[in-house]
């Protein structure tokens, strides 16, 4: 839909953002590490977040006669590894994209420790989101995405690998909407065409996007409700970890 290129938005209490270049450059470290062969699919596999293992024991899964297990991660701390793999450059250019434009701000209005907190708790949220609305329907992965991804025998959605930082993102971009909605952005509208526009535009297009196509039969790789769920828990959490001086919807902003 959009890229973001830049926001027209200064730090005010921190002077550099410290963690969401960590987080910027993590990300890019395990991605090409990954891209390399440094992980094998095992690995992967073990990292990335597989709701079925993770809710068998308080959601039984009927139509699904053993485990799929891969190993040494144990399954609540796949809530937080799965953040940090991609399937692609793509994947990958556009999560940081979003975290490089608008996480520093959410991080100035928190602070850096919180802000770490608030990310990991973004992406844990959306994770568990994902898992119990996939768990729930016991639908079959999309033959088109299966066979994409060498798949050959019928498997559960509950049962595919969720990889990716776009929860935790959705989460800054729910708390960046509700901090900064008048500051101006430059997108890069269908990825070539540069726009200067309200972050209550772009953000709010967005955030309109997933709502749509979480209402729509699920098909395709995207875990649209992890985006809600990482949108709901940053909505919230702003509202709790932001510092107490900083205003939601810019109302420090003076109305010339």
């Amino acid at each position: 839909m959009f890229v973001p290129v830049h926001d027209e938005n200064a730090l005010k209490n921190i002077h550099f953002q410290y963690v969401t270049v960590s987080l910027i450059v993590l990300n890019v470290l395990v991605f090409l590490l990954d891209q390399a062969g440094g992980v094998d699919g095992r690995a992967l596999a073990s990292f990335s977040l597989i709701p079925w293992e993770l809710l068998q024991t308080y959601l039984p899964q009927p139509n699904v006669s053993q485990s799929v297990d891969f190993g040494f991660i144990p399954e609540p701390a796949t809530l937080v590894t799965y953040m940090f793999f991609h399937g692609g450059w793509l994947h990958l250019i556009g999560n940081m994209a979003f975290l490089w434009v608008f996480g520093d701000n959410v991080e100035d209005a928190m602070g850096h420790g919180r802000f770490l907190a608030f990310y990991l708790m973004c992406g844990i949220a959306a994770g568990l989101v994902h898992s119990l609305v996939v768990s729930s329907g016991n639908a079959l992965v999309p033959a088109d995405v299966a066979a994409q991804a060498g798949i050959t025998e019928p498997v559960l959605l509950s049962q595919a690998p969720l990889i990716g930082a776009s929860g935790a993102v959705a989460g800054v971009i729910a708390a960046y909407l509700m901090l900064h909605p008048r500051v101006m952005v430059w997108v890069l509208a269908l990825r070539v065409i540069p726009l200067r526009i309200y972050a209550v535009y772009a953000l709010g297009l967005w955030v309109l996007m997933q709502v749509v196509m979480v209402m729509l039969p699920q098909e395709g790789p995207v875990a649209w409700w992890a985006h809600i769920g990482g949108l709901i828990a940053g909505a919230i959490l702003i509202t709790l970890m932001k510092r107490p001086d900083v205003p939601l919807f810019d109302k420090a902003l003076s109305r010339a």
